[in-house]
């Protein structure tokens, strides 16, 4: 059998993955770019990989015309501004044309859950897309789900964030919102068992988990697990724009997604019932187990995905076969180099850089570069980075994405994300003589990218300098702050 996944890179399609593999099926990962696909299992013998990207038609005749059935898993909630919807739209359209073609057997659509009389924008477009591929000559199943509760989720980090951080908490009134959560494990469990049950099409099925709660009460539940005491008062004062805004400062969320969010908790999002987990045979995971669960996989450091890996909206376009190649022409660039004694542990340090471990100069630099970026609408420096010690291209780490971790070669090589008036990379490389090289290279767009690159170039004596001294020692040391 031969399963076509789409949005393999995404939160649930990497996790999902695992589970299509161990039941030895052939799966076809779809993904707008192969660069990015780093999976663990990205040499299984059952797991094939073709780039194919959904708002480029011609780019879809690579999908293999004897699959069997499809999991559509995308969405576009990385885009700035309203234009996600029509990109979704535009998405679905793509892949009923292509499905037409080919003789898919089922189709299985994770959506959002949409009751309520007034649904947001994003629960809109959902399920917008869900009508879209319901006119397919194949049998549809539609999955409707409430919030997901997991390790990596943008929700469970949001929340995570909001409860660890602030003992007090001003909160916007619709906090009152009900809304009806579901374990990550469960949705799994769902997607995996739905595949090909014939039972199961051409039918639309809300998947939520056993309890109804407020936002308030979530927030309150998820401080009770982590032994916090917490007080939440809600005023009616705090429009949409400023509970966003709220939201992006305090937590690690983008601006845009801390909007749809938003947006989304002023609509209830309560299941209709059924029968589904009954006819799956599927045990309902309780919200506070679902959180416990969540911190069993952190304290392991067992982060499969996570939300933090989408691309910026900065990011989104740019492909990472063409942010390998770091180039010169019309470019800024500070190298420095140290001589390695230890190399593997050097290695090390570069792989530990950033997150909990910061950037072994400077510090606090770091951290008011990330807030000036937060300032200004970028990603700031909170998103960390998933694992403590393991880097992949495709990762978040801070305010950069990992465009190449190649320890065999020993280079590394990040793109910033934050917002800049033009592109940058930083690059790590030891070379043939045991020697680390340390460059930072700026593209300026126009003369604000040249004035930029002349206001911050004072600071990179001792910053840069500072940053490529502390990867080449090799003491158990704490980094500079």
């Amino acid at each position: 059998m031969k399963v076509l996944l789409t949005g393999a890179n995404g939160y649930i399609g990497k996790r999902l993955l695992y589970l299509l593999l161990e039941r030895d099926l052939e799966v076809v990962c779809c993904v707008r770019d192969a660069g990015r696909f780093n999976h663990a299992l990205v040499d299984h013998p059952q797991l094939t990989t073709i780039e194919a990207d959904f708002l480029k038609p011609d780019t879809l005749n690579h999908i293999p015309q004897d699959i069997d059935a499809a999991y559509y898993l995308m969405h576009a909630m990385s885009v700035s501004g309203n234009g996600f919807e029509d990109r979704e739209k535009q998405m679905a359209q793509n892949f009923l044309a292509i499905a037409t073609q080919r003789s898919f057997e089922q189709v299985i659509y994770l959506g959002g859950i949409a009751n309520d009389n007034e649904l947001s924008p994003h629960l809109r477009s959902r399920l917008n897309t869900e009508k879209i591929l319901s006119r397919g000559p194949y049998n549809f199943t539609a999955l409707r789900a409430g919030i997901i509760v997991g390790s990596g989720s943008g929700s469970f980090e949001i929340i995570r964030d909001l409860v660890e951080k602030l003992p007090l908490m001003i909160a916007p009134r619709w906090l009152k919102t009900k809304s009806q959560p579901i374990a990550v494990n469960n949705i799994l469990e769902i997607l995996d068992k739905t595949l090909l049950n014939k039972a199961l099409y051409n039918k639309t099925f809300d998947i939520a988990g056993p309890e109804v709660m407020s936002y308030k009460e979530m927030l309150l539940r998820f401080a009770r697990v982590r032994g916090l005491r917490r007080l939440i008062v809600s005023v009616p004062v705090l429009t949409p724009r400023l509970s966003s805004y709220w939201l992006y400062f305090v937590t690690s969320t983008s601006y845009g997604l801390a909007r749809h969010l938003v947006e989304s908790m002023k609509t209830e999002v309560i299941a209709k019932p059924n029968t589904l987990t009954k006819q799956l045979d599927i045990e309902l995971i309780t919200y506070e187990e679902a959180v416990r669960r969540a911190f069993s996989r952190i304290k392991q450091n067992q982060l499969i995905s996570s939300w933090k890996d989408a691309m910026s909206s900065e990011t989104i376009n740019k492909r990472f076969e063409d942010l390998v190649e770091v180039p010169s022409f019309g470019c800024f660039k500070d190298h420095r180099q140290r001589p390695v004694t230890h190399e593997a542990a050097v290695l090390n340090n570069l792989w530990s850089i950033g997150g909990e471990r910061g950037w072994y100069y400077g510090n606090w630099l770091w951290k008011l570069r990330g807030l000036i970026d937060k300032m200004v609408g970028g990603v700031g420096l909170r998103r960390g980075r998933t694992h403590p010690t393991a880097i992949n291209s495709g990762d978040s780490l801070d305010f950069w994405r990992v465009i190449v971790a190649d320890k065999t070669n020993k280079r590394l090589l990040l793109f910033a994300e934050m917002k800049l008036p033009g592109d940058a990379w930083l690059e790590f490389k030891i070379d043939k003589h045991n020697v680390l090289h340390q460059t930072a290279t700026f593209r300026p767009k126009g003369i604000w990218g040249r004035l930029y690159w002349l206001a911050v170039w004072p600071f990179h004596g001792f910053v840069f300098n500072g940053m490529i001294s502390g990867i080449a020692q090799t003491k158990s040391v704490e980094p500079k702050i």
